[in-house]
């Protein structure tokens, strides 16, 4: 962990098999996302840019709010 620091160290971690939760460390087990975790870890610049425009896609995404949307009471049945 690198406190104070927004680095690519989570993707180093994966590869050194030391992921913070199960759920985490299955990103990097020999599947389809291992190259993508590897790319991070050898290219940060790489996890930068891919990260900034995740988060410019995620403040696209229309929240439908006031009257607009539906909170969910179970969250097992469709609204």
């Amino acid at each position: 962990m690198t406190p104070n620091r927004f680095d690519n160290n989570y993707f180093r971690n994966l590869v050194s098999s030391r992921g913070l939760l199960i759920s985490d460390q299955v990103l990097f087990n020999g599947d389809s996302t291992d190259s993508i975790v590897t790319e991070y870890v050898n290219n940060p610049s790489t996890f930068d840019s891919d990260f900034a425009a995740a988060m410019i896609k995620m403040g696209e995404i229309d929240v439908l709010t006031g009257d607009n949307g539906i909170i969910r009471t179970r969250c097992t049945a469709a609204s």
